[in-house]
């Protein structure tokens, strides 16, 4: 019993230094390392060199630490992550071809959004969002359809808390919200004009899997202007039919 008294806070202070590392802030030395996870620099050293040696972390040259290609494989078995993406790569290929654009895979991770994939197209719309990347779900076009499918206490924690402004059309209003949602239920997918950036536009459609459930969304970025949204819903929609149905049949 000593010794699982022990493991436990061992396995928290591992996680609160590998939660130290964010999208801005990749590489970080041992004494920030410690400051961000609120630890002793002489915790954190001890602790490191364990992740280090485990494959968890790695040691530049400089003396600064990243998060580990062994951290990467384990976190890619994900089954929300790894499989749904084998599963859906062929036809977010096939719509990425088709339009040369941004395509976007996408599944809720409580109250946001978590992308796992994104395929960029050559001339496409220069986007924030990132393979791996959390967004709220009230601002992205994946993120609509998959709040607007959540279940209702999802929603309302979402909608009764401080809402993300990213632009001067970003929807903040729960009422405003609230109507969004029921358009997108209604006629099956999202649409997200300029509310991440001032020059993109999103089209969101759902992700069924084999229970009868939305499991993810799948969405096309484009150019504001560009296209009207309406004429290429059906091609995403489409495409969130094709995952579907290959979700459906997959063996478990």
């Amino acid at each position: 019993m000593p010794t699982a008294d022990r493991t436990g806070p061992v396995v928290a202070r591992a996680l609160r230094i590998l939660g130290a590392f964010t999208p801005d802030q990749r590489a970080l030395t041992l004494s920030e390392l410690s400051r961000h996870s609120r630890l002793p620099v002489s915790t954190v050293h001890r602790l490191v060199a364990d992740l280090v040696a485990w494959g968890a972390l790695e040691r530049d040259q400089g003396g600064c630490y990243h998060i580990g290609l062994r951290l990467w494989e384990i976190g890619s078995l994900a089954p929300r992550g790894l499989g749904l993406r084998e599963t859906a790569l062929p036809y977010l290929e096939d719509l990425s071809q088709v339009t040369r654009e941004n395509v976007q895979l996408a599944v809720r991770e409580g109250t946001e959004v978590v992308f796992v994939e994104r395929i960029a197209g050559s001339k496409a719309v220069p986007v924030l969002t990132r393979v791996g990347g959390r967004f709220a779900l009230t601002a992205t076009g994946v993120g609509l359809v998959l709040l607007a499918h959540a279940p209702d206490d999802v929603r309302e924690q979402v909608l009764s808390g401080p809402i993300k402004s990213y632009t001067e059309r970003t929807m903040t209003s729960p009422h405003q919200l609230r109507a969004a949602l029921a358009d997108t239920r209604a006629r099956g997918y999202a649409v997200s004009d300029r509310q991440v950036t001032m020059d993109a536009v999103s089209v969101a459609a759902p992700i069924y899997g084999a229970e009868g459930d939305v499991v993810a969304a799948v969405s096309l970025v484009v150019h504001h202007g560009s296209v009207s949204p309406h004429a290429i819903a059906p091609l995403v929609r489409t495409s969130a039919r094709a995952i579907s149905r290959a979700l459906m049949t997959a063996r478990p």
